[in-house]
């Protein structure tokens, strides 16, 4: 006699029912109400599908073996029956492992019973109608096509006059799927003179049409079905019994890999690895940053159907040295890290009329105030668990529009679980071993088939992301890379634990181990530099955020990488004495830094600048212009190159203009001059570039890595989780056994069980034994009702009582009261 699912987990002991919610933790969102309620999701097509996605593909075949040998009576198998076809074929998997895979699959409740019954869920042939690949029972499709497999000795012989061309197409569909389209037609006699035999469909299953089909049809190895695109084409299936035949040397279920494939591949040096990955991630965070720059200097506009142009890619590209794909995941990245975000232009409303731009965002400075390792850390942990496939970047979509940075048509809600798949497969192997894209895909399609296939292209992406970040290196994980894996699972499995966050990281055996690792490996920042005679700056390794924000004020960047080489020129020396630098304080700042001695034209060179700038002072008058030096103004007034500004003398030394002074700067500027503004009391006014900011974003890597799934449980929640659901079972049993006038279900209205009084006593008893009691009651909108209940007190004129299966403190007026009955 079966058994009912339901009926099996009320039968277990509760650290069984919280292992399987520990497994299977979609179960539990949101909690059953009952043990019922239970058995009804775990088998549900939603829930079956997500407990097999996360299956090897050799415990999937054995799940098929317990299909294909399921009693046609009762639907129950065995054991024994499914040890029996797995090691049916020529290289029999051991039975130890055949039994693990039974035990797996047990555990998540996809089989559960007594090994000599065992019983599927529900909702396992609907998900996949064909086990290991083979058709329905031929009693299921025809019955002259049952007649046949029934005369085995007739199956063999027709079997081997069927002609090579239908051969291969029978060999094709045994190694599953068993169905093939074939179209209108094609199963028809051909008009003469016409092919013998057709191309095959590709579309469905690749089976070949023309005779080779119809011979087989005719011959009842294959069955017509019902199906087809819009009718517009037929479908043939290969019955159960003649795919069993046709793997006769392969065995019932195919090939049984009981462990994943091996890598060929020979491990690579770790310090090899590690210092190519090291080497990468110094060039991402420059990379990234020139980026963001350029995106400072020249924001991108935001298109009217999101994300950034084509063109302005590509102007990005052009302007860092990166190619478009390089450029979009970068870009992709440090939106993700919350680097960058959109603003409003100026003088735009609306929200939807309104014109934005991509801008660096606040949180940026903060970025670039970080350590080398720090900083990639925010933009790999980003990368982890973005929701954003870069890779469809530059594709069309289903309207044959192109797919752009940072557009919607981007999102996939997947990605962080490709990212995870494939960086997983990566660390279980030998460390610095570098599998081939190949070998990774067949890792992969072994260790969760049902989610792999299909996605080839996603995986293959991740790769090459991986390798472009310096995750990976000579294509192997790297140490640092294998850390932060580790570290943002445990993050993940921590905050799942601690979901107010009251734990320190202190208490976590603290964090960043990744950033010291990769600390280790990368060049000591340095706070100097080597001034040559022809006025480069070279500086022999990172440089120290503040040496690099003086570097940016006061020479402009010709070469980057390990050592960054720089040049001070004229325009970097005027642009440190307009940002406030003097010139006594730009000698002091070359002889602090420099591990060299100050080249004499560098001396002169500041001296000469510094010596020409502010000669001539700006104002508003407009604007006006003045200087001592008449003659100084007289050359600015006869000068061709200023005509715009239409100046014109107020006195020997000063000339004003109807343009304001900003413009009057830039105009001087650009012509060669060197003036500086002054305010209303003569005083010079130091003045740096506004850079407009976006407002602060908050970057995604607090997301969990597998946003599809739900969190897991600790098990001593879970365990509270099945003592609410074993409530809510004993609520719900105890309802089906409460007198029908107690549940108000009676069809003339609520009849009373017991008279007032004798409820009342009732009452009085389970108060002093805390007892669980059934309270029939009347509404306040004269509706009958019940309620299990434990009383807590009673008086007053009220019941105070708590629901067993809510955990609420209700309040019955005793008037109201019909009947109560103690709970048996």
């Amino acid at each position: 006699m079966t058994t009912s699912l339901a009926d099996h987990l009320r039968s277990l002991p509760d650290d069984s029912l919280a292992a399987l919610l520990q497994l299977r933790p979609d179960l539990v969102v949101p909690v059953p109400a009952d043990v019922a309620a239970l058995a009804i999701r775990a088998q549900s097509r939603v829930s079956v599908s997500r407990a097999l996605d996360g299956l090897d593909q050799f415990t999937i075949q054995i799940m098929d073996a317990a299909r294909l040998t399921r009693d046609p009576v009762d639907g129950t198998t065995s054991v024994d029956g499914v040890l029996a076809m797995a090691t049916a074929g020529p290289r029999p998997p051991a039975p130890t492992a055949v039994r693990a895979a039974l035990d797996r699959l047990r555990a998540r409740f996809l089989l559960y019973g007594p090994e000599h019954q065992l019983q599927l869920v529900g909702g396992i042939d609907e998900i996949s109608p064909y086990p290991a690949g083979l058709g329905r029972p031929a009693a299921e499709l025809d019955p002259r096509t049952a007649a046949l497999c029934a005369d085995p000795a007739k199956l063999r012989r027709t079997l081997l006059a069927a002609p090579p061309s239908a051969r291969a197409i029978l060999d094709r569909l045994a190694a599953g799927p068993p169905v093939g389209s074939v179209p209108p037609g094609a199963l028809q006699a051909p008009a003469a003179g016409a092919d013998d035999e057709l191309p095959p469909d590709e579309t469905n299953g690749g089976a070949p049409t023309g005779s080779p089909v119809r011979w087989l049809v005719d011959h009842r190895l294959l069955v017509r079905v019902a199906g087809g695109k819009g009718g517009t084409a037929g479908m043939v299936e290969l019955p159960r019994e003649v795919g069993l035949l046709l793997r006769r040397d392969t065995g019932p279920l195919g090939p049984l890999p009981t462990s994943p494939p091996p890598v060929a591949t020979a491990p690579r040096e770790p310090k090899a690895a590690d210092s190519a990955g090291a080497g990468q991630t110094m060039e991402v965070v420059r990379h990234t940053e020139a980026l963001l720059e350029q995106l400072a200097a020249e924001p991108a506009p935001v298109l009217r159907s999101g994300g950034l142009g084509v063109r302005d890619l590509r102007r990005l590209g052009r302007a860092t040295g990166l190619d478009e794909p390089t450029a979009a995941l970068l870009l992709e990245v440090a939106y993700a890290a919350g680097l960058t975000g959109e603003v409003e232009l100026p003088g735009t409303t609306g929200r939807y009329g309104a014109d934005q731009q991509v801008l660096p965002t606040a949180g940026y400075e903060m970025w670039r105030a970080g350590s080398l390792a720090q900083r990639w850390e925010q933009l790999t942990r980003a990368w982890l668990t973005m929701t954003r496939q870069v890779g469809l970047v530059g594709q069309r979509d289903d309207r044959d529009r192109p797919i752009t940075v940072l557009s919607a048509e981007a999102e996939r809600a997947g990605a962080p679980v490709a990212r995870r798949a494939v960086l997983g497969v990566l660390a279980d192997l030998e460390p610095a071993t570098a599998p081939t894209a190949e070998e990774v895909l067949a890792l992969l399609d072994w260790r969760a088939p049902r989610r792999s296939r299909g996605r080839e292209a996603a995986h293959r992406e991740v790769l090459a992301e991986a390798a472009t970040l310096g995750v990976t290196g000579l294509g192997a994980l790297t140490s640092y890379g294998r850390l932060l894996l580790a570290e943002a699972t445990a993050a993940e499995d921590r905050d799942t634990d601690d979901p107010l966050g009251l734990r320190s990281d202190a208490e976590d055996g603290g964090s960043g181990t990744a950033v010291r690792a990769l600390d280790a490996l990368l060049p000591a920042p340095v706070d100097h530099f080597l001034v040559q005679a022809d006025l480069t700056v070279v500086v022999p390794g990172p440089p120290e955020p503040a040496l690099a924000a003086e570097l940016e004020v006061v020479a402009e960047p010709e070469s980057a990488g390990g050592a960054s080489v720089h040049r001070v020129t004229t325009g970097s020396v005027r642009r440190a004495l307009d940002a406030g630098y003097s010139a006594d304080d730009l000698h002091g700042l070359f002889r602090r830094r420099s591990r060299t001695p100050v080249p004499q034209g560098l001396t002169y060179l500041v001296d000469d600048v510094a010596r020409k700038h502010g000669g001539l002072r700006t104002g508003s008058a407009g604007a006006y212009l003045r200087s001592d030096d008449e003659a100084l103004l007289a050359e600015v007034l006869a000068d061709k190159r200023v005509e715009g500004l239409a100046l014109r003398r107020l006195a020997p030394t000063v000339l004003v203009t109807q343009y304001q002074t900003g413009r009057m700067l830039t105009v001087l500027r650009e012509a060669g001059y060197a003036p500086v503004a002054e305010d209303a009391t003569g005083s010079t006014v130091v003045t740096r570039p506004k850079t407009r900011r976006a407002p602060a974003r908050v970057s995604v890597a607090t997301r969990a890595l597998d946003p599809l799934t739900p969190p897991r449980l600790p098990l001593p929640r879970l365990l509270g989780v099945v003592e609410q659901i074993r409530r809510g079972d004993a609520a719900a049993r105890a309802a089906r056994r409460a007198p029908a006038a107690v549940r108000g279900t009676a069809p003339t209205g609520p009849v009373p069980a017991h008279s007032h009084s004798e409820a009342l006593a009732v009452l009085q008893q389970a108060v002093r034994d805390k007892a669980l009691v059934w309270v029939g009651y009347v509404d306040a909108h004269g509706a009958t009702a019940s309620r299990l209940v434990r009383p807590v007190s009673l008086g007053a004129g009220y019941l105070r009582a708590e629901d067993e299966r809510t955990e609420m403190l209700h309040t019955f007026a005793l008037h109201r009261i019909t009947a109560a009955v103690l709970e048996k």
